[in-house]
């Protein structure tokens, strides 16, 4: 027969403890109502220099003198960005250490990944979205091609030959080619990189042909003459490039692809400090500088509430698992 074993604490003993629970409420709701009190970081999961990396600076300085406490900015690159995320999936979840979230890291990543160190809802106190951007095919200008139609023609002739560069493989950045080879009915040779910025540089170097960056990464390049810009990924052509057709309109019909980027705490990151950090980055989004700056970048500021992006994490995650099993995408 198995006897069980009840501890029983003596009642002197019991109403200490719950006099020293209680004693401690007050110092936790004081913590709270004082946050932030030190320094914070927002961890970049790719090198510097790239879309998040712009975005998490635009965003930072503002929250920096919003919350009136300095805001580091880590980069931590690799794995798609996965090294960045699990870093942060294990912070103290005190609302110290975010993490400029990808619809890489938290939509595709976990359908490209066969094992994860961690989950991307479940790990998470989703904060906001902080901004849409298109993707821009760009070439480099010793390229022969000048157009999609003529890029379609090439790649055709020849075979395997035209090779994209990418941020590393399984972000939007690499499935947005893999769809446009898909759907153009053309074999090309995908180059992944830790992160846009070395992307860029061998695409400008000539080492790579084209690429389908985020257009914060590259629109200054364009504006410069040292990338010629074949078309936008977006259904809808790009008020930072007007002129610039959409891949939809320059040949390849039914083409869409919109990256994300977006706030996110460690789980159980206390309610007061999620509602804290959502109504300050709101505030920068509604800001006229930082508006301007985002829309010269190509990027759409686009705020809401923590249970939104929740839900808006949740219906993407399961678009682009579609769109990695059927591009047979992997990164194992």
């Amino acid at each position: 027969m198995i006897r069980s074993r009840v501890a029983v604490v003596p009642k002197r003993r019991s109403l200490a403890l719950a006099v020293a629970a209680l004693a401690l409420v007050p110092f936790a709701v004081q913590a709270q109502a004082a946050f932030p009190s030190k320094a914070l970081t927002i961890v970049v999961p790719f090198s510097a220099g790239g879309t998040t990396d712009i975005l998490a600076r635009v965003v930072g300085q503002y929250l920096s003198k919003d919350l009136g406490q300095p805001v580091i900015i880590d980069n931590r690159a690799g794995a798609g960005g996965n090294i960045g995320a699990q870093m942060v999936a294990r912070a103290a979840p005190d609302g110290y250490t975010l993490l400029m979230g990808t619809v890489g890291t938290h939509a595709i990543n976990q359908s490209l990944y066969k094992k994860m160190a961690f989950d991307p809802i479940k790990d998470f106190a989703p904060i906001t979205r902080v901004a849409l951007v298109p993707n821009l095919l760009v070439a480099n200008p010793g390229q022969p091609y000048k157009s999609v139609k003529e890029l379609i023609a090439y790649a055709k002739a020849n075979p395997g030959k035209v090779s994209f560069a990418s941020s590393g493989s399984g972000t939007s950045i690499h499935l947005s080619g893999e769809m446009f080879s898909q759907m153009a009915g053309v074999e090309m040779q995908h180059i992944p990189y830790k992160g846009s910025a070395p992307a860029l540089t061998d695409l400008l170097g000539g080492q790579t042909a084209i690429m389908f960056d985020n257009m914060p990464s590259v629109i200054g390049h364009v504006k410069a003459g040292k990338l010629r810009p074949l078309a936008v990924t977006t259904p809808q052509r790009s008020p930072a490039l007007p002129d610039v057709p959409t891949i939809a309109e320059a040949g390849v019909p039914g083409y869409s692809a919109t990256s994300w980027f977006g706030l996110l705490a460690p789980a159980s990151t206390p309610a007061p400090v999620i509602a804290k950090l959502n109504a300050s980055i709101l505030k920068a989004l509604a800001d006229p500088e930082v508006k301007k700056k985002m829309a010269e970048q190509g990027a759409e500021p686009h705020g809401e509430k923590p249970e939104q992006f929740a839900e808006f994490i949740r219906s993407e995650t399961a678009k682009w698992g579609q769109t990695v099993k059927q591009s047979g995408a992997t990164a194992d």
